[in-house]
């Protein structure tokens, strides 16, 4: 009967090495996970940043809207007093 115990050692040595390559494949896929969730966590606080950012540019429009309305009141009002003055 051949010796079938170096085949044997090669094939016990291949996969071990086929083992050690899905391991740190698992270990890549897992450190990718990771690494996309802190993206994705990075990610939502930018947009929540950007829609802060947004709703105070909304609110600082709105106050110089009415800036502007008081301006208008008030020059319309020195308007109608010179008017009246010269009628």
């Amino acid at each position: 009967m051949p010796e079938t115990r170096p085949l044997t050692r090669s094939m016990d040595k291949q996969c071990e090495k086929l083992f050690a390559m899905m391991a740190e494949m698992k270990a890549g896929q897992e450190e990718t996970r990771v690494a996309q969730a802190g993206l994705e966590q990075k990610m939502e606080a930018g947009q929540e940043e950007l829609q802060s950012g947004q709703e105070r540019i909304e609110k600082g429009q709105e106050e110089i809207k009415g800036m502007i309305d008081e301006v208008k009141g008030e020059i319309q009002r020195k308007v109608d007093e010179v008017e009246e003055k010269f009628k």
